[in-house]
């Protein structure tokens, strides 16, 4: 879904991120001494908390450390990595984060708490039923493909009033107010392929199938695939338990 581009707009998104990652340069060249050996060529700043360890640079890396935090938030034995002054200060001139997080806007899944991160770990986007579209497929990109960010991780949600809203008006032939109805429009792959089977529970069964769908789009991308390719990234679709906290990984978890 909105994986497409125009030669125009590809040219447009490419040109964008190589000026993104000039400035970023360029204000990492400008940054003080006292900053030196703290950031990369891209300005990417490199994590200096004993809480978290130094930035995961594989995605087996990335995805074991997300997987740590989700555990602990599940056990209630919080780190808080990356989380002090310190940290704020070390990342204001720069980032590195060393995941991409795609969720639902629901308020009861935030990622930076699920996974126990903290400032400048992280890119988050979130949509209503972590749906995507050429703007959000474009900011995805934007940290595998300017910043090398090894893990993307889609993550959907137990109960999700989005795509039980979309499920049922679907079901009952039936428009949603507003802007819903592009919400509605993007999951409609997924209604069709749970409406093939009899699921004893259609809407948990349709965000299950909508995580993976999404995760193989963004997975087979053009501009992402090279780099799953190489092993340089992976694309996690992945389950979140409103009841227990805990993250199910569904496909595409990396190997050591």
């Amino acid at each position: 879904m909105g994986t497409a581009r125009t030669p125009q707009r590809r040219a447009i998104l490419t040109g964008g991120l190589a000026a993104t990652a000039a400035m970023l340069t360029a204000c990492s060249s400008n940054s003080d001494t006292s900053s030196a050996g703290k950031t990369s060529a891209v300005g990417a700043a490199k994590s200096p908390s004993p809480a978290a360890g130094p930035r995961p640079d594989s995605p087996w890396a990335a995805f074991a450390r997300l997987m740590d935090g989700n555990k602990r938030w599940v056990d209630g034995k919080f780190q808080h990595p990356d989380r002090d002054p310190e940290r704020r200060e070390f990342v204001a001139e720069a980032q590195d984060p060393y995941g991409v997080i795609l969720s639902c806007i629901d308020s009861r899944v935030p990622p930076e708490l699920v996974f126990d991160t903290g400032l400048g770990d992280l890119f988050v986007m979130r949509t209503g039923g972590q749906v995507v579209g050429p703007v959000v497929v474009g900011s995805v990109e934007y940290g595998p493909m300017t910043s090398g960010t090894p893990l993307i991780v889609v993550l959907g949600h137990q109960r999700c009033g989005a795509i039980k809203a979309a499920y049922e008006a679907m079901r009952d032939g039936k428009k949603l107010p507003g802007n819903l109805q592009a919400i509605s429009d993007a999951l409609r792959p997924a209604y069709r392929e749970t409406t093939r089977q009899q699921h004893t529970d259609p809407v948990d069964a349709m965000v299950r199938i909508h995580i993976k769908q999404t995760a193989a789009e963004l997975r087979t991308n053009r501009d992402l695939a090279p780099l799953v390719k190489k092993g340089d990234l992976a694309v996690v679709s992945a389950y979140y338990s409103l009841d227990t906290g805990r993250v199910e990984v569904l496909t595409g978890a990396p190997s050591a």
